[in-house]
């Protein structure tokens, strides 16, 4: 009995830690997941490095905002260019929108001009969970140390039209240029907006 006991406890520990919601301020929870060209990737591979992870479903009209107005591939453009790792996560499961095989992904990737260091699949949607990953895009920004510094939504005006994406103050860009000037990030967490996450029922 006592062995099956301690059994729970740690099957239960383990539940605990994977479902736990992260923070700011502390060390982004690590994951590895494959990408569209079948390369693992490892979170804790990244570190010395910033990595901006970014939620992905190309269905959703707030998705298509901003890769239709180019600001998504913007700044992905200006930060992979200073040594920034971008990972685009696409969580929606199988026969649900935004869900991708491999060759659609990288076919999705270049008709979109996706800067993007890598798009990784997470079908059955354990590391958005970990994440605590709502909407798309929802993203995060994780600090060369590892620790997340950054959550919640790219910009400030929460619509699908692309003519707001002029007037928003982005949010992703805000916190990578503080943190990359050596400064604290002024807004560590803001809420997410977006087409919910499909993940599997």
């Amino acid at each position: 009995m006592k062995t099956i006991a301690k059994s729970a406890v740690v099957l239960l520990t383990i539940m605990g830690t994977a479902l736990a919601e992260p923070h700011t301020g502390e060390p982004a929870p690590e994951f590895t997941l494959t990408d569209s060209n079948g390369q693992s990737h490892k979170l804790s591979d990244f570190k010395g490095k910033f990595v901006v992870l970014e939620w992905l479903n190309h269905g959703c009209p707030f998705v298509v905002k901003h890769y239709g107005s180019g600001n998504m591939q913007k700044l992905q453009k200006e930060f992979t260019g200073k040594d920034v790792v971008w990972l685009s996560i696409a969580s929606s499961a199988p026969g649900k929108q935004g869900n991708m095989t491999p060759a659609e992904a990288n076919v999705a990737k270049e008709e979109k001009g996706s800067a993007a260091t890598a798009v990784l699949l997470d079908a059955d949607g354990t590391v958005g969970r970990l994440y605590n990953a709502k909407v798309t895009p929802h993203m995060f920004v994780i600090n060369p140390e590892g620790t997340l510094i950054y959550m919640g939504a790219i910009d400030s005006v929460k619509s699908p039209d692309p003519a707001d994406v002029a007037n928003a103050k982005n949010y992703v860009k805000q916190a990578l240029d503080e943190a990359m000037a050596g400064k604290p990030v002024s807004e560590p967490t803001t809420t997410p907006y977006g087409c919910g996450v499909k993940y599997a029922n």
